[in-house]
């Protein structure tokens, strides 16, 4: 039943055949001439190759698609090469970016170091001539003033100058009257 249904006689049916490789390529050679195929050149070339006009028509417009699904493709391709290379550039400068901000922070620290250790030093000699200048000049000789100063420098170095915590520096002799 099916088979009869869908059976239809062979005459009303077009039966197209398959281009051969001459055929294939005076139309590839047509098509490399001209992508778009004008109404006087489909019927040239339909009596060149003993085809059907319409046959010619289709085979252009599925080689139309082809060309230009390959086109696309090479594009895609060419960007996709394009995109993986400036990745690769993003990565690189992200990359030489955090090592100079890390050069940077390093600067920066040896910089505020450097500040802070003439600060503390520049402190310690202020608070040692201090010192000096509310005793009586003539108790204290400049070597003792110097010692002091030495002391005082490598309590508030090691100790960050705070007072009480235990440390070699809590043995300094605190007992000495600079008052005398």
């Amino acid at each position: 039943m099916n088979g009869s249904q869908n059976s239809k006689p062979n005459s009303s049916r077009i039966i197209k055949k398959r281009l051969s490789q001459d055929q294939v390529r005076l139309l590839e050679a047509s098509f490399d001439a001209g992508r778009k195929l004008e109404p006087e050149r489909k019927f040239q070339l339909a009596r060149e190759l003993g085809v059907p006009p319409r046959q010619i028509a289709v085979w252009y417009q599925n080689k139309r698609a082809r060309w230009r699904s390959q086109s696309l493709e090479l594009d895609h391709s060419t960007l996709q090469a394009r995109l993986e290379s400036v990745l690769a550039d993003k990565k690189r400068l992200e990359r030489e970016v955090e090592g100079l901000r890390v050069e940077l922070r390093r600067a920066h620290e040896t910089m505020f170091g450097l500040g802070q250790v003439a600060e503390s030093k520049a402190q310690a000699q202020a608070q040692a001539q201090q010192l000096a200048s509310c005793g009586d000049s003539s108790s204290l000789n400049n070597d003792d003033v110097g010692v002091q100063f030495e002391e005082l420098y490598a309590c508030l170095m090691v100790g960050n100058g705070d007072i009480g915590t235990n440390n070699e520096c809590d043995e300094v002799n605190y007992e000495r009257d600079f008052w005398v």
